[in-house]
């Protein structure tokens, strides 16, 4: 914890917590990513240069900067005419300011139209700056698409390794191994003398204990093994690989700099990685990282565009975008990751960005759909076909289930916040290695006795939806069979049979399983997902109870509360549709989705006529969780690791004012400023040497404290450096101005510098009588880094972005000493 503390000391926006003590000498040299930085409470060593190198250098020089810079010109330099490398971007854990990012951009939009009046060269230079967004968005789509059907035809031979091999071609998986075999029956369509298992490998045994015991033994060491290689390769090349990624991809989104987080190596390693996590058979899904995944396509693509590339704000955008597709390839469903990214993850979503989103969501849709992973031609795997339809009593056991999901989700978040916490803060946290092979053996060794936690997730959740017809060999389709009463292809309820008894107690057992050893997975240092288990935890828990009610209907069809839609030989309860519900009810409970988790599961599954019970089971199980605890799961782990992440649903209520919250507090020493033209260069080192502030107010004097304007520490360093380089004569007792104007100066005195070109001349500014729900709100809406408080129009203070989250967390109860980063 030791470096962490020191990376994130007491510090607000104007004490950055990104300095760090190097080398800053070179516009080339290593980045910022060469430090020890903790996610999830576990410290990492970042050995990889820099997947998004900084135009600038290691900030830590500067505080340790002594004023003594080479003083050998070769040029004079006008710094309102010539920009300067470095100036205007951001340090590693620091927040963009989203109103100069906007602003920017305005400025070089306008530039482009004016030139473009000018000539054919420059209207053509704007008509593909214009067209580079969809472009880009294409580009997304198609990187997104491929690599989420190579994780899905990857992960699914792998899963199918775990308990034998294909003689015809290792390469094949378990189900197109037996496509072409002729020997195979269709009851006996999963056993084809083309696929051996390792016992009739080894010892040419299927059946028999010994030959049980070693498919076993086989089973959990396959399963080791992948989950050996997905941490090593996570702990050794990139440590931002681990987890779900969408908690940080929430950060990243409202301005939050993670520097390598959506990087190359990221990347590479989190695609190899979740291949293996999911066929280890550990209770996580791929959904989640796959966000993750294609935000990386999206941060690495953007930097093909100049528009985007110099643009912190503009690349959120493309972000947003790029986490609509990941979620249209995670469930094949492209409006509902469109929906995703607006109700779930993005921070600003203009309509531009809703259109670009669609566009991107359609583009890796199809991909995937062409590169067609499940070999049933749909983008889905759990495509479901109900054929009976649902009735209005039956909205008493869906709200149930949404109960349950609730209850679940709540129990859920607050069960692994406490483990990850634990993690965190004892010496578990060091061994990471050791953590994810414990956890999965025992995983293997509970999972392998027991075929429905044997089988993949995601074929669990596809058995579960299934809804039973006359050809269904499952064993949660033994029924007793009355062809006397069926109506074309359908059967009508009847009595279950020992198939369907044993399903129901196997299943009960998996509940349990996985309800408690998903707490200890999720957050673990391999990528892990949470849809797919928090769904198989509902799936499971709504198969159980739609077959209770079947049941209860076939035997008690004279009851009241049946008779009137539920004859004797009547086709009326699905408990297919039960576990659809039940999946939505516990995603929902765990996330508080609610819109887009509606509009993923109706597209997940085909089922349309099912949005009512959805929207009743995702509405009920919000209402519960939120009863119990506000925060969703992702906003948990937003917090847990100290992100500054203003979540925009929640609401300020408490009366208190600007001048409540402000630096300095009355006890404090008073603010430190610069003044517009009276401070030497060596008085503004002196100051930059002493205090780690990540900005000044300008004001005309320190005697009227009227305020000119804002300027960052990051472009004040750069600025004196490069004019120390390049600028004639500028030397310790060089003055610094931030007027249009020099000021006059006695004989024989070095040449000034004219700084006035990195100062903001329009900083956001409130009274100290302003109520801080107003402020709050500013913050949210503009995405803001700071706000200075005046009194009659002289600055009195400074309110910072960490500031604010400070008091939420205090007015909250919390530790406010949990904000670790600005």
């Amino acid at each position: 914890m030791g470096e962490r503390k020191e990376l994130n000391s007491e510090s607000d926006t104007m004490d950055n917590p990104g300095f760090r003590r190097g080398s800053f000498s070179s516009s080339n040299s290593s980045t910022s990513d060469e430090a020890l930085v903790e996610i999830s409470g576990t410290t990492l060593d970042f050995s990889m240069t820099d997947d998004v190198p900084p135009l600038d250098r290691d900030l830590g020089e500067f505080m340790s900067y002594n004023g003594e810079g080479a003083n050998v010109p070769n040029k004079m330099m006008d710094f309102l005419e010539e920009p300067i490398p470095g100036v205007g971007t951001y340090e590693d854990f620091n927040t963009i300011d989203w109103v100069r990012e906007k602003s920017r951009d305005r400025d070089r939009h306008r530039e482009i139209t004016n030139k473009s009046k000018e000539s054919t060269w420059a209207l053509i230079h704007r008509v593909s700056d214009a067209f580079s967004g969809w472009l880009l968005m294409l580009l997304i789509g198609l990187l997104a698409g491929s690599l989420a059907g190579l994780i899905d035809i990857s992960a699914h031979w792998m899963t199918d390794l775990k308990e034998g091999v294909c003689l015809r071609g290792f390469w094949f998986n378990h189900e197109h191994c037996c496509w072409n075999s002729k020997q195979v029956t269709f009851e006996d369509r999963d056993k084809c003398l083309e696929w051996n298992s390792w016992s009739e490998l080894i010892i040419s045994k299927s059946e028999g204990a010994f030959a049980y015991i070693l498919n076993y033994f086989m089973y959990v060491l396959w399963a080791l093994l992948f989950a050996l290689l997905a941490v090593s390769l996570v702990r050794v090349f990139a440590p931002y690989a681990c987890g779900s990624g969408i908690p940080e991809i929430k950060t990243i989104l409202s301005g939050f700099i993670i520097r390598g987080y959506l990087g190359k190596w990221t990347l590479i390693i989190k695609t190899i990685t979740l291949v293996l996590a999911v066929s280890s058979g550990l209770s996580l899904g791929k959904e989640g990282p796959l966000v993750h995944v294609a935000c990386c396509c999206g941060n690495i693509l953007c930097h093909c565009f100049t528009k985007y590339r110099k643009n912190e704000a503009k690349r959120r955008e493309v972000l947003s975008a790029a986490a609509a597709a990941g979620v249209s390839v995670a469930f094949g469903a492209p409006i509902g990751g469109v929906l995703f990214s607006l109700e779930e993850v993005s921070y600003y979503f203009p309509l531009k960005t809703l259109w670009r989103s669609f566009f991107a969501a359609l583009v890796a849709a199809f991909t995937l759909r062409s590169i067609n992973p499940f070999g049933n031609s749909r983008l889905v795997l759990f495509y479901v076909e109900f054929h009976t339809p649902w009735h209005l009593l039956e909205l008493v056991p869906f709200v149930l289930l949404g109960i349950f999901g609730g209850l679940w989700g709540a129990f859920f978040i607050r069960g692994n916040i406490a483990w990850c916490r634990k993690r965190k803060n004892t010496q578990l946290g060091k061994y990471p290695v050791l953590e994810v092979l414990i956890v999965t053996a025992i995983t293997g060794i509970l999972a392998f006795p027991n075929e429905y936690t044997r089988m993949s997730t995601s074929e669990l959740i596809s058995e579960l939806f299934n809804d039973c017809g006359l050809l269904d060999s499952s064993k949660l389709c033994d029924y007793v069979s009355n062809f006397n009463t069926t109506k074309g292809d359908q059967l009508p309820d009847r009595a279950a049979g020992a198939g369907v008894y044993t399903a129901m107690w196997q299943l009960s057992l998996a509940l349990v399983m996985k309800i408690l050893i998903t707490i200890f997975t999720f957050g673990m240092k391999v990528p892990s997902g949470l849809f797919i288990p928090s769904m198989a935890v509902g799936a499971i828990a709504g198969r159980l109870l739609g077959v209770g009610v079947e049941q209860l209907a076939f035997y008690h069809h004279d009851w009241p509360i049946f008779r009137g839609w539920c004859s004797p030989g009547a086709d009326c309860i699905t408990p297919g549709l039960y576990a659809m519900v039940g999946a939505a009810a516990c995603l929902g409970g765990v996330t508080r989705m609610t819109v887009s988790l509606v509009v993923i599961m109706f597209e997940l599954t085909g089922g349309l006529e099912y949005i009512v019970p959805l929207m009743a089971a995702a509405m009920t199980s919000k209402w519960v969780a939120d009863a119990i605890g506000r925060e969703g799961i992702y906003d948990a782990h937003i917090r847990l690791n100290g992100y500054p992440f203003l979540e925009a649903k929640e609401e300020f209520t408490h009366k208190t004012l600007a001048m409540d919250v402000m630096r300095p507090r009355r006890s404090d020493p008073t603010l430190m400023v610069l003044t517009q033209d009276s401070m030497t260069v060596e008085d503004v080192e002196t100051l930059i040497s002493e205090t780690t502030y990540s900005g000044y107010p300008v004001v005309v004097s320190r005697e009227s404290q009227r305020l000119v304007g804002f300027v960052l520490r990051r472009d004040l360093i750069i600025s004196i450096e490069n004019a120390r380089k390049k600028q004639d004569g500028i030397v310790s007792t060089s003055i610094i101005h931030f007027t249009d104007h020099s000021p006059p100066l006695p004989p024989h005195a070095p040449p000034s510098l004219k700084l006035r070109n990195i100062l903001d001349l329009s900083p956001f500014t409130v009274t100290d009588q302003t109520p801080m729900e107003i402020v709050v709100d500013i913050f949210r809406k503009l995405g803001l880094r700071q706000c200075l408080v005046t009194h009659n129009g002289r600055l009195l203070g400074i309110i910072t972005k960490k500031d604010v989250l400070k008091h939420i967390a205090q007015m909250a109860n919390q530790d406010p000493d949990s904000i670790l980063f600005n």
